[in-house]
């Protein structure tokens, strides 16, 4: 990358800054939550973007005046100061560039909003609950570590303390965007606890991640939603199972339907069965204008469908790795304490020379 390629992207990255500035100090924005987010996410990230290319530039005039110093330079002393100096130049530009290549990507419309998170065991039968629930906790440790609010909406426990199926939200700056390449098929390949000729075996948990939306921007129709009420089953207080308190509605047009009877409350249940349908629908709405829009770019870099498989966690081998981007890491322990960021940072890089590539066509 050079200053002349990417000048011409400048001045019109300065008008939008302007604009996003102008929308800001308007006070009716405020009164749209979600729009004022995205636009607050995309000024924040504007104004980092220019902070970057002067530090960049910064560091490129340096680097050139040091390598010039190093050939005319006589004495051994200096020469070694002054190469020292390239040598830390040298990775902190191709950092900042790395960073400016991200920024000068088209936004996500998603980037802004909060998610809805399901996880369900797939193939495996109790392992793979019993991961399930790994997963679980590995996204509340690293949504801990990021400061991010998670809220559980659902969950349902195995027999052996995994999972049968968890729902949760979570709440925070750029969720989406490091989270959004974690839909799919997760496959773990260990010897199970319950294993007693210690042989590996291979279970499967799927995660969706749905950027979480509201019936208004669906435009739903009251009268296209069947709403039933029925008795909560499986552990609970007094008031869970012998009341009507659980709630479950389905879109009548997609035959979508989603249940809740996590809560004591009808009302509360009611509420967190429509904000998974409402991300639900979201999801597959926005999933086939991809389709219509982007072929190319899906047969590219994979769908983020629930049903590919995208990560394989080898227990024996201390190994996870993620088979859209042809990353491995041997760092298996310390991903499931919540350290996604180690495979989390280079797919986005990967993804942002990809998407780089393909405006580049």
């Amino acid at each position: 990358m050079t200053p002349q390629e990417i000048s011409g992207y400048i001045d019109n990255l300065k008008d939008r800054f302007k604009e996003l500035e102008q929308r800001l100090s308007e006070p009716a924005i405020y009164s749209r939550p979600l729009e004022a987010k995205a636009v607050s996410q995309e000024h924040r990230k504007l104004e980092n973007l220019f902070r970057d290319l002067e530090a960049w530039k910064t560091a490129l005039d340096e680097l050139e005046e040091n390598r010039t110093l190093l050939e005319e330079e006589e004495d051994e002393e200096l020469k070694t100061l002054i190469a020292a100096d390239i040598e830390s130049l040298e990775p902190k530009i191709e950092k900042l560039e790395s960073r400016i290549q991200l920024a000068l990507l088209p936004p996500d419309p998603n980037d802004a909003r909060n998610i809805i998170v399901e996880i369900r065991p797939a193939a495996g039968g109790e392992e793979a609950a019993l991961f399930a629930g790994e997963l679980l906790r590995l996204y509340l440790r690293y949504a801990e570590n990021k400061g991010w609010k998670p809220e559980i909406l659902d969950q349902n426990a195995s027999d052996l303390g995994g999972i049968k199926y968890a729902a949760f939200s979570l709440s925070g700056d750029s969720v989406y965007s490091r989270l959004k390449y974690e839909s799919g098929v997760h496959r773990v390949q260990r010897v199970p606890a319950t294993e007693s000729g210690g042989r590996i075996h291979t279970s499967t948990v799927t995660v969706s991640i749905m950027p979480e939306a509201e019936a208004v921007e669906l435009d739903l129709d009251p009268t296209e939603l069947r709403i039933d009420v029925f008795r909560a089953s499986g552990p609970g207080g007094q008031c869970v199972n012998t009341t009507d308190s659980a709630v479950r509605i389905t879109h009548i047009p997609t035959g979508v339907s989603v249940a809740s009877q996590q809560e004591k409350s009808q009302h509360r249940n009611r509420e967190i069965a429509m904000r998974i349908l409402c991300a639900r629908l979201l999801e597959t709405k926005q999933r086939e204008e991809a389709a219509r829009q982007a072929a190319d770019k899906r047969s590219q870099i994979g769908t983020g469908d629930r049903s590919e498989r995208i990560r394989t966690y080898n227990y024996p081998q201390n190994r996870v790795t993620d088979h859209r981007y042809n990353i491995t890491l041997y760092h298996l322990p310390a991903l499931l304490e919540g350290d996604l960021d180690l495979l989390i940072n280079p797919i986005i890089s990967i993804d942002c020379e990809r998407q780089l590539e393909a405006l580049n066509k």
